[in-house]
């Protein structure tokens, strides 16, 4: 068996995101098929640029193939499209012009996957809202799975998707969430899905103690992993945290492990170490008493399964459906959704060292049951079984015509967003074990 992987950017040096999620499915699944990656030659996600040259590379074994972005962002017309579509009626030419102002758009690339989709048994794409995943499933045609990636923001909301979710062979959702809202978006409850998720690099040899020898960090912490930004919440998480601290009554301190696009606050209770390379961050987290994930916007957290693996509890943002969810079947951590209820919850962790530890075994258990790597790598290897066995369906939908694409008919994406069901979906689910 041969799979293609298709993303947007791939890497060593790309350490979050999708992006990560595919160089870890990529590398698993190499030990057990022929997998090759199809990826652009841009490196940053803000500008696009083309950083790396085009063609053919090794890395960590894999064939990787780059190709061109056609042109970098533009941050004032990707924000006017994106206002044009996610709040006020427009047409499907407006999306589609929206689609290619975001990046990363490689017409070489899908032209690529055109002519060599029968090289492959498989093209895994990931991230449905970017240019090569709509246009790369319909040059796959037969041989395309998707991982969705989607998180609830606007763009779940955009009409030149659902059709994207029904027309391929199969979904490997992150959360039962994520397929609820998928479902519910685009009715593709007859395309064979199932929930995977991913698994992590935990190292073998990890050391608190060398952590905090190496930053001379003393007493008791929680720890925020990721990149330090207003839509992760973090400016939400400065101003909770030091509310917490204000009655004086607890010695906790907060870490920042990422780079800041924030400023980070002048308290010597908050101290930003920057990015820090893996050994460095499993360490810090296995040395912290929690992990905190403001984030309000995720389909799966990595940084949530990684502190779960390392037997710590988790206080996420309980607006996040995802979050909440994973917060609920683990029960392996506390979620909040005002400062109060921060506060409360921060405080039964910090001060309950009882509570603390129920939470943190509860987490590792269910990371081995659910999230380690041969759970996730039987999944992948299951669902291409399954599909070289059903016939694939009949193509539901065709591209529009071009009157059809410039009716001003379409909703604002926002609208679409405000009707979707919302909170954690906590129905019975046989691909996500539920810790007693």
């Amino acid at each position: 068996m041969k799979i293609a992987i298709v993303v947007q950017r791939y890497g060593p040096s790309i350490n979050g995101g999708a992006e990560l999620h595919a160089r870890y499915i990529a590398e698993h699944l190499a030990r057990h098929t022929d997998v090759e990656v199809v990826t652009t030659c841009a490196t940053d996600y803000v500008t696009w640029r083309n950083a790396l040259a085009s063609g053919t590379e090794k890395v960590n074994g894999i064939t990787v193939r780059r190709f061109p972005v056609k042109h970098e962002r533009d941050p004032l017309a990707f924000g006017r499209r994106s206002d044009e579509v996610f709040k006020q009626p427009h047409s499907l030419a407006d999306e589609l012009d929206w689609l290619d102002s975001e990046g990363p758009s490689s017409p070489a690339l899908v032209a690529y996957i055109g002519r060599h989709a029968a090289d492959y048994d498989y093209c895994l794409f990931f991230s449905y809202r970017y240019y090569h995943a709509y246009y790369g499933v319909r040059a796959a045609r037969d041989r395309a799975v998707l991982v969705p990636t989607a998180e609830r923001d606007s763009a779940i909301g955009l009409a030149i998707f659902p059709p994207l979710f029904r027309d391929v062979r199969a979904l490997m959702y992150n959360s039962p969430e994520e397929r609820a809202m998928i479902q519910a978006v685009s009715g593709n409850q007859d395309v064979p899905g199932v929930v995977v998720g991913i698994g992590s690099e935990v190292p073998q040899n990890i050391q608190p103690a060398r952590f905090r020898q190496k930053y001379n960090i003393r007493g008791p912490f929680a720890i925020y992993v990721g990149r330090i930004d207003q839509n992760k919440g973090c400016a939400e998480l400065f101003e909770f945290f030091e509310g917490y601290l204000a009655d004086g009554s607890s010695k906790l301190s907060l870490v920042l492990i990422g780079n800041s696009l924030l400023p980070i606050p002048q308290s010597p209770r908050i101290r930003h170490l920057g990015f820090l390379e893996d050994g460095d961050k499993f360490d810090a987290m296995a040395a912290a008493d929690l992990l905190i994930m403001p984030s309000y916007y995720e389909s799966l957290s990595m940084v949530a399964l990684e502190a779960w693996a390392l037997g710590r509890p988790v206080l996420a943002n309980g607006k996040c459906d995802v979050l909440k969810g994973q917060c609920i079947r683990s029960n392996a951590g506390l979620y909040y959704e005002t400062f109060a209820e921060f506060v409360e919850a921060l405080r039964a962790i910090d001060q309950n060292r009882w509570l603390s530890g129920a939470l943190g075994r509860n987490g590792r258990q269910f990371y081995r049951e659910n999230y380690d790597w041969p759970v996730i790598e039987r999944k992948y290897q299951d669902m291409f079984e399954r599909l070289k066995k059903e016939p694939p369906p009949a193509r539901a939908d065709p591209l529009p015509g071009w009157f059809a694409r410039r009716r001003q008919n379409v909703p604002a994406a926002e609208e679409v967003l405000g009707k979707l069901p919302v909170g954690p979906a906590l129905a019975a689910n046989p691909d996500v074990r539920r810790r007693a």
